[in-house]
């Protein structure tokens, strides 16, 4: 979040100084009126650049939002499995999945890279540990059927912490950030000498234009970044949070 903050200071700071070097050189340069074509063109390039991180962003919201979903309906159905198993090994593994599920919702809430750390060699030894058991007892009730449908149901909710990891570091590259606030500078300098014909800057007009770009690469950059921000995905842990409890009040 503070690199967020810092990038769209420095954007727009340099935003308003290209915008004056623009005007200063155009009034040098006597091209005002040259530069319209070629402003044209660049400010659109920008606004494409900008729909697609916009879109791209969107796009890995939802997805990340969609693996909550997927990960919550995987342990509740691997939850349920368990009736499967022999009565006298249920309650061990029912607890162990309600301490891996608490575990699951720590590694993302967590406030620190520490505390998430903590909680994710948490969830790891309690995978190793309910698929020991759990396997274990299924193979002791002699039925491959009961095998099968434990282990996969386990497989679907482990491998899903594995997606999950990966949509969670999964951004375009910084050559991309870097690439958007070159674009806009450029974009900005070349509006300055635009309006060097003009007896002065019409700073009101510059300023919204700068903030209204600056507001927008900062919630692209948000939503890009949704456990940092003000636009989150921790809502959806709600279904984490539903799931666990269900489990806690049921029989």
């Amino acid at each position: 979040m503070n690199s967020n903050w810092l990038y769209s200071a420095l954007l727009l700071v340099g935003l308003l100084v290209s915008v004056q070097l623009g005007f200063v050189l155009g009034k040098r340069l006597g091209r005002g009126a040259d530069a319209g074509a070629l402003s044209g063109a660049v400010f659109g390039l920008l606004g494409l650049l900008l729909a697609f991180a916009f879109s791209g962003a969107t796009s890995r919201f939802e997805e990340r939002r969609a693996l909550i979903t997927q990960e919550a309906n995987a342990i509740g159905t691997a939850y349920l499995r368990l009736d499967l198993l022999p009565p006298d090994r249920q309650a061990g593994l029912r607890l162990a999945m309600q301490q891996y599920v608490q575990s699951r919702i720590d590694s993302y809430q967590a406030e620190s890279p520490e505390a998430r750390r903590k909680a994710a060699m948490q969830s790891a030894q309690l995978q190793q540990k309910i698929w020991t058991e759990a396997t274990g007892a299924a193979l002791a009730t002699g039925n491959t059927a009961v095998l099968s449908l434990v282990a996969s149901a386990l497989n679907e909710m482990f491998d899903i912490t594995t997606t999950r990891m990966a949509a969670t570091h999964n951004h375009p590259p910084r050559i991309i950030d870097l690439m958007l606030f070159v674009l806009a500078l450029m974009s900005a300098l070349l509006a300055g000498v635009s309006m060097s014909s003009e007896s002065r800057l019409p700073w009101l007009q510059i300023v919204v234009f700068a903030g209204v770009l600056v507001v927008t690469v900062f919630v692209i950059h948000d939503i890009e970044y949704p456990r940092l921000g003000f636009i989150r995905v921790d809502a959806a842990d709600q279904l984490l949070i539903d799931t666990l409890h269900s489990f806690r009040t049921a029989r």
